[in-house]
């Protein structure tokens, strides 16, 4: 149902660094890019996401309730991704681990702008 998710930022090439390397560690290129927008995804995959300068020209600002969460391949890369985040300048929402029942392990970041993601396996 969701094509893609799109993120503000302030700074589109500082941003794109730390996208970079979490999209390349699920095995993710960019797709589409212009001066104010870069997109991660893959023809026929999942949902891609997009970050951009606000498109009215105000302040990027960070949505409140809102997170992105990338579907890992297993508990593994889950772990590999945030120790990747936190190394490019995020920081801890949630340290990797299993979440509620039914084999939900997860582990909650944020981006250098503040920006809410997880990555998450389940069962």
């Amino acid at each position: 149902m969701i094509g893609y998710v799109t993120l503000g930022t302030r700074d589109l090439q500082k941003a794109a660094a730390f996208y970079d390397k979490i999209a390349a560690e699920m095995g993710i290129g960019r797709f589409m890019e212009s001066e104010t927008f870069i997109a991660w995804g893959s023809a026929g995959g999942g949902a891609g996401l997009g970050l951009t300068k606000p498109f009215d020209g105000n302040p990027m600002t960070v949505g409140n309730g809102v997170m992105v969460a990338l579907a890992a391949r297993d508990k593994a890369q889950v772990d590999r991704i945030y120790k990747l985040a936190l190394s490019l300048g995020g920081t801890d929402e949630g340290p990797p681990g299993p979440r509620g029942e039914g084999g939900f392990y997860a582990a909650y970041f944020r981006d250098p702008e503040g920006n809410k993601l997880n990555a998450f396996v389940m069962g």
